[in-house]
């Protein structure tokens, strides 16, 4: 949000940085729009909350694109001071070489202007003595370890007191006495573990206290005693566990803007801020809060913002914000609400700005402008697939699929030659690789279902049996797939490293290893439909309904399952495929150079070389950018949601699409019963032709692996020498037989 950003860069610099400017949202102009529109200024056109503050002028007068900011609370305030702040310090930057110090006994190492004191980053151990007149005092980046009692008594001018950057660890009880005038305090980015009671007394004009970034582990109301004047109050990113059970603004009467972000408050009580009547804003952003109770902001009538955003929270009650009349901005960001529904947000009538974690929980707050997030990389508003790309190469690509895989199926069962066996691994590969292309098929139909008004049916399609089996269908068709294609690999290995030791599968045992891979991937498919209350809606996290678990999700059962298939099974899967093939490429380098003259070995070995490189190169490309996804993710690495939509749509399927190429048709049984079937076409074509004329038949070698014209140069040497390699060719040649 923009005024979170503005926030971050107050603090940074150790100055009163405030947010932008408040607006107010004019919708009116006498325009009624339908529930979820919202009008384009004073022309008479309304538009869908969707188009509104997402950087397109939809309406053609920048109306849509007006008033998009989130600048609530006390940011109007803010403004002021900061403008003011930085006319001021500009000032005193261009005027520092003739601004005339009035200070006495300034140390060496810090600057003066007027009756400004800078001392950052000058190794000060100690606060420096300066005259009693000083207004302000920097002593950022030093080292001091302690705030003493009286410390900075004599210093009663004392406005805007900077602390940050040290090595504080305590600070004593009287440690600012007689800062009677301190209107700014700030302590960030120290070692703070305790505040005394009482320790603020004597501030009775502090507007702002900033103690982010400590390690202060508890509060009580009587920690801010004397704070009368209190506007601004900062604990942000210290080790706080909960929040007093009642009264906690008791001595902060003016308090408007509370900040707990990044702590580990566990529960909220009914009672903390029932005296907070004047409070703003309240950022409860990243602590462990798993509960709300129902009464927990019913007494900040005054709330103009309210982040609740990354908090574990499991559930929301129907009337958690029914008295939060005055409400701007709600952020709910991160947070999965399970009971979500719109009962809950229409009393927030005054609501300009929400964010949620899923974009499909727009729906339930349609009278809100400014509605984030549109999209979550994969689906929008609109439609189901976000991007047109993906619409259109949905169709290419689930097209390819099916018709290669399909075209694959039927014309195995005619290559004459093959080892049958084989042919049935093959087929049963082409069926897991079909799958892929249905399933792609029908994200496609639903994306034209739902076209223009994906909104309207995304929960309900995330959560219905159509996505579910949808996303089963995915997954089982990529672990037949992957556990087929080690079957393959691990095949191949031992019929040409360990040809003589009769271990490749008979009949049935093929039959019955092919069967056990589809019973596994039935199995791993299926088990997340089966315990709901393990796996939750396990292929509902989007749109494509594909379980990649790329974010930290609050399953920790499905994180866990879908680590086990991608980072587990399958990473498994491909270290054989490529050791294999290593040692396949190998084992044929060491027996055929034995076997031929140096220069076919050469472009044998060559050939054979970019066969292999192909082939672990599509599984690599397939494969190892889910792998490090799944890694990213593990190390809590936010993954925007587009990658997971090209993973499923171009990433996922590369296998699918290729295997029918590099399994069958650049083989060379397929090649030869093309050339067969040509033959026989060009023989009916021309009936007078010889009827001894030659037939085109298989070549003495079936060689899955091996280029046609290699074997085809070799039949045409002379026969002495052809029978002088005929042993040793033969000998590979049963080593590389992968169908005989």
């Amino acid at each position: 949000m923009a005024s979170r950003s503005f926030f971050c860069i107050f603090l940074a610099i150790g100055a009163n940085a405030p947010y932008a400017t408040s607006r107010t949202h004019d919708f009116g102009f006498g325009l009624p729009c339908a529930l979820g529109y919202f009008p384009c200024g004073n022309i008479t056109k309304c538009l869908p909350q969707a188009l509104h503050c997402n950087g397109i002028d939809d309406c053609g007068n920048q109306a849509d694109e007006d008033n998009c900011g989130d600048n609530n609370g006390w940011s109007e305030q803010l403004d002021k001071y900061y403008a003011l702040y930085h006319e001021t310090f500009s000032r005193s930057v261009f005027e520092v070489e003739t601004y005339e110090c009035l200070l006495d006994s300034v140390p060496a190492e810090c600057l003066c202007h007027g009756l400004e004191l800078v001392c950052d980053d000058a190794n000060l151990h100690n606060v420096p003595s300066v005259s009693s007149d000083v207004t302000m005092m920097s002593l950022k980046w030093n080292l001091l370890r302690s705030l003493v009692a009286d410390g900075f008594k004599k210093y009663q001018d004392l406005k805007n007191l900077y602390l940050q950057n040290n090595k504080i660890s305590t600070v004593s009880l009287h440690a600012f006495r007689g800062l009677y005038n301190l209107t700014k305090l700030y302590l960030s980015h120290n070692n703070i573990t305790f505040l005394e009671t009482h320790v603020f007394e004597d501030l009775h004009k502090l507007e702002w206290l900033i103690i982010n970034d400590n390690k202060i582990k508890s509060i009580s109301p009587l920690t801010f005693y004397g704070l009368k004047s209190l506007i601004l109050l900062v604990l942000m990113n210290n080790s706080l566990t909960h929040l007093p059970d009642k009264h906690l603004c008791q001595h902060m009467p003016r308090l408007n803007w509370l900040d707990f972000e990044g702590n580990q408050i566990h529960d909220l009580r009914n009672g903390s801020f029932i005296t907070c009547r004047h409070l703003t804003v309240l950022v409860l952003r990243r602590n462990n809060i798993s509960s709300l109770k129902e009464n927990s902001f019913s007494t900040l009538q005054r709330l103009v913002e309210l982040n609740l955003s990354y908090n574990p929270i499991q559930k929301i009650h129907a009337d958690q914000f029914d008295y939060l009349i005055k409400l701007n901005s709600l952020s709910l960001d991160g947070i999965e609400i399970t009971n979500i529904q719109r009962r809950m947000f229409i009393p927030l009538r005054n609501l300009s700005h929400i964010y949620f974690k899923k974009f499909q929980y727009c729906g339930y707050a349609p009278h809100v402008r400014c509605c984030k997030p549109n999209t979550d990389g994969i689906s929008s508003f609109e439609n189901l697939l976000a991007s047109i790309i993906q619409r259109v190469f949905v169709w290419v690509v689930s097209a390819v699929t099916c018709f290669g895989n399909i075209f694959v199926i039927c014309t195995r069962p005619y290559i004459q030659s093959e080892n049958k066996l084989h042919a049935l691994s093959i087929m049963s590969l082409c069926c897991a690789d079909c799958l892929m292309g249905i399933y792609l098929f029908v994200i496609g139909v639903f994306d034209l279902k739902y076209r223009g008004e994906y909104n309207k049916h995304a929960r309900l399609w995330i959560e219905s049996v159509h996505c579910q089996l949808v996303g089963s269908l995915a997954i089982l068709s990529t672990e037949v797939s992957v556990l087929l294609l080690t079957y393959l690999t691990l095949e191949k290995y031992i019929c040409i490293v360990y040809p003589f030791r009769f271990m490749r599968p008979g009949k049935y045992k093929t039959i019955s290893i092919l069967g056990l891979i589809w019973i596994i991937g039935f199995v791993v498919a299926f088990t997340p439909l089966i315990n709901k209350d393990f796996f939750q809606n396990y292929y509902g996290t989007n749109g494509v309904c594909f379980p990649l678990h790329s974010e930290q999700s609050e399953n920790t059962g499905a994180q866990i399952y879908s680590v086990v298939i991608f980072l587990g099974v399958n990473l498994v899967a491909f270290i054989i495929i490529v050791f294999s093939y290593g040692s396949m490429f190998y084992s044929v380098h060491k027996t055929a150079i034995t076997a031929m003259e140096i220069q076919n070995h050469v472009k044998k070995e060559m050939t054979l070389a970019k066969r292999f490189f192909f082939i672990v190169f599509t599984d690599a490309l397939c494969w190892i950018p889910i792998f490090i996804l799944k890694l990213l993710s593990l190390l809590q690495v936010e993954i925007p949601g587009s990658i997971t939509s090209w993973v499923v749509i171009f990433i996922l399927p590369i296998n699918s699409a290729l295997n029918p190429i590099l399994y069958t048709l650049t083989t060379r049984p397929f090649k030869e019963m093309i050339n067969q079937a040509w033959h026989n076409y060009k023989q009916r074509r021309s009936p007078g032709s010889k009827s001894s004329q030659k037939m085109c038949g298989p070549s003495f070698i079936w060689v899955e692996m091996w280029p046609i014209e290699d074997i085809s140069s070799e039949l045409t040497k002379s026969a002495p020498y052809r029978d002088s390699l005929e042993g040793s060719v033969n000998t590979l040649s049963a080593r590389l037989d992968l169908h005989t």
